[in-house]
């Protein structure tokens, strides 16, 4: 039997790649968005900013790989010489 797109993705990239995952939560959706840390038969562990999440693959909607975040600009009012 094969998983739902999103499962397959996350279950297909290898540990480390930058990801959003898009879940359901009560009263909605949330995202999840950092490293794929680890991952197992029912849960992905994504880094995010915050810390670690813990995502159930039973309450995974989407989720795909994404670009490493930009990098920072110079500060606000600083000219380039």
């Amino acid at each position: 039997m094969s998983m739902p797109f999103p499962l397959n993705r996350l279950t297909e990239l290898p540990l480390g790649t930058r990801v959003v995952v898009r879940y359901r939560v009560e009263g909605g959706f949330t995202d999840a968005l950092g490293p794929l840390r680890e991952r197992d038969a029912s849960t992905c562990t994504v880094e995010t900013k915050r810390g670690l999440v813990v995502v159930p693959l039973d309450a995974v909607v989407a989720a795909k790989p994404v670009p490493p975040p930009p990098g920072k600009t110079a500060r606000a009012g600083r000219r380039n010489l």
